[in-house]
């Protein structure tokens, strides 16, 4: 598939980071705006090079990644589409660029080159925005990056940008006074000194926030008229009589269409039940409601679909290449894309056991709907299936209980 394009440059040693004090000055309106706080854990006496682990919520995280590390060099990690139509910008600030959820040893190259060097190398491991402002699954491979690069690893975790603009309802929602905890978790000496495991575990518990907590603990109000529009593509099942993607949303309102049940999403973040029970006041709750359901169907070798989608192609920063109609099947295996460019017959496999977590999007570019984002080393898929029995939040759930199901018969 595609054999005649170009893929984009991996290998291409990341550049040292330009304009540096200009990107500062861009991110201070923002900052400002909503007022943020940075508390700084442990950071004295701590200079580059430094693994910098960022949580990851909304664009805003970097104007705050910008800020705490102001006066140093910071190369970030940026997944493919960052580049589009503006490769050059990008390498001339030092971005690095990286295909979601492959396992790249060259991305580790970059990685050290960029700490030898004496800057710092910034990395999202979650590596997409959070669906509900809770941790997205961590990669089992940081622990070991950690102790490759050997170098302190220092954490970011900020509150506050996912409830001001969450995955499924991009609009700013004016939330003012957000926080960032910058913490040096990990010295070298420590790094030499623990087993990779422990590495893991202390960074997967830095990593515990949730952003509708922290919004309802500070007591901040968002007003925004809108606050629950798109919230029905993260809770796609009605826990009132079980219907799968009947869901609707708009104002403050998530509607089941099937038993026309209906919940007000307050200021504060929380969600009430028009009439009866409210099964689940916390959106989190919700979510982890709907991975138990497809835990079951993983458990049980249940689950699984196949849909007609639309497929688009991003080997290179330069353009999407439409591919046309094609097959997509998730199941017990994995996903598999089948379809035919130019007279040519392609597929796409990617197996479960292999696969920790898959990126989504919530109607990517305007164009086809929902789309699950699928990666080689050389190729991205956007997969956009069709029709509206389906949900590509529970794709991302199911990707993830299938690596764990697999993960846990061959331990």
């Amino acid at each position: 598939m595609l054999d005649n394009i170009k893929r984009f440059d991996m290998k291409k040693p990341a550049q040292r980071m330009h304009l540096g004090l200009l990107m500062r000055l861009l991110t201070l309106p923002t900052l400002i705006s909503h007022k943020n706080k940075l508390t700084k854990v442990g950071m004295k006496g701590v200079k580059p090079p430094y693994l910098l682990l960022c949580n990851h919520n909304a664009f805003m995280d970097f104007s705050v990644a910008l800020k705490a590390t102001r006066g140093h060099r910071v190369n970030f990690v940026v997944a493919i589409d960052g580049f589009l139509k503006r490769e050059g910008l990008l390498r001339f600030i030092g971005c690095i660029c990286k295909r979601k959820f492959t396992r790249d040893t060259t991305l580790v190259r970059q990685l050290k080159l960029v700490t030898e060097r004496g800057d710092i190398a910034a990395v999202y491991p979650e590596a997409r925005y959070s669906l509900c402002g809770t941790t997205a699954v961590l990669p089992e491979s940081v622990g070991k990056l950690a102790k490759l690069l050997r170098v302190p690893v220092v954490t970011l975790i900020c509150h506050g940008h996912h409830v001001n603009s969450p995955f499924f309802n991009l609009p700013d929602h004016k939330v003012k006074g957000t926080e960032a905890t910058m913490t040096c978790l990990l010295k070298p000496e420590e790094l030499d000194a623990l087993p990779v495991e422990e590495i893991q575990r202390r960074i997967e518990a830095e990593f515990v926030y949730d952003d509708y907590a922290w919004q309802a603990e500070k007591r901040i109000a968002i007003t925004y008229p809108k606050r629950a529009k798109g919230l029905h593509k993260v809770l796609y099942q009605c826990p009132n009589c079980g219907a799968e993607y009947r869901m609707s949303s708009a104002g403050t309102t998530l509607k089941c269409e099937a038993c026309g049940k209906s919940w007000s999403m307050d200021e504060y973040g929380a969600l009430k039940a028009a009439e009866g029970e409210t099964e689940f006041a916390h959106i989190p709750d919700w979510y982890e409601w709907e991975r138990a359901n497809v835990r079951r169907e993983v458990r049980t070798g249940t689950y699984g679909a196949t849909y007609e989608a639309h497929v688009s192609a991003l080997p290179n920063p330069e353009r999407y290449i439409d591919l046309g109609k094609a097959v997509l099947t998730h199941d017990m295996s994995g996903f598999t894309v089948k379809g035919s460019y130019e007279g040519e017959d392609y597929e796409m496999k990617l197996a479960a056991a292999t696969q920790y977590s898959v990126h989504i999007e919530y109607e990517y570019l305007g164009k086809y709907g929902d789309c699950v984002d699928l990666n080689t080393l050389e190729d991205t898929l956007y997969v956009y299936p069709e029709g509206k029995n389906f949900s590509v939040t529970k794709m991302a759930l199911a990707t993830e209980e299938l690596y764990a199901f697999y993960n846990e018969k061959t331990e």
